[in-house]
């Protein structure tokens, strides 16, 4: 499970793609944050920083929701950080959109065609500023990423 805490910007970011996506849904599936899902590629389950569930899943008797449930992924990297261990976990499992958004260098890349072996094959850059554009089975989901915090530089760093 993720032990990284959200920081302040984390957590604006994942609020700021957690309602966008929240009403975007409508009825059809489910937002969450931090809330821990079985994946078969992590026997311990994982918490993503922001996790879309299919419309009609139901628990398991872990009382989880299983990864199989699981449309999308959005994780926000940890200052210094980028892919982790989850987002082999989530490709293996299949997981069909994995988003990884980095304030450091506001960017956001989404990343489809996952495989088995823990990649996913396919990966689009989109900047802050622009829309993510995010297919999830029959429908497409925007996000507006102007309003994702980018990192401010160290000051007396380069």
């Amino acid at each position: 499970m993720s032990e990284v805490p959200h920081d302040e910007l984390r957590w604006l970011t994942v609020l700021a793609a957690a309602v966008q996506i929240g009403s975007q849904l409508a009825g059809h599936g489910r937002v969450l944050s931090q809330v821990p899902i079985d994946f078969p590629a992590a026997p311990d389950g994982l918490t993503p920083d922001l996790a879309v569930i299919a419309a009609g899943a139901g628990h398991n008797g872990r009382g989880r929701y299983d990864g199989a449930s699981v449309e999308a992924v959005l994780e926000v990297a940890a200052p210094g950080g980028g892919h982790g261990p989850a987002a082999r976990a989530y490709a293996e499992s299949g997981v069909p959109l994995y988003v990884l958004v980095d304030p450091a260098a506001a960017v956001c890349t989404v990343h489809t065609a996952p495989s088995p072996s823990g990649v996913y094959r396919e990966a689009e850059r989109v900047p802050f500023g622009n829309d993510l554009f995010l297919p999830l089975g029959d429908r497409t989901l925007v996000l507006q990423t102007d309003e994702f915090p980018a990192e401010r530089p160290t000051p007396g760093t380069a």
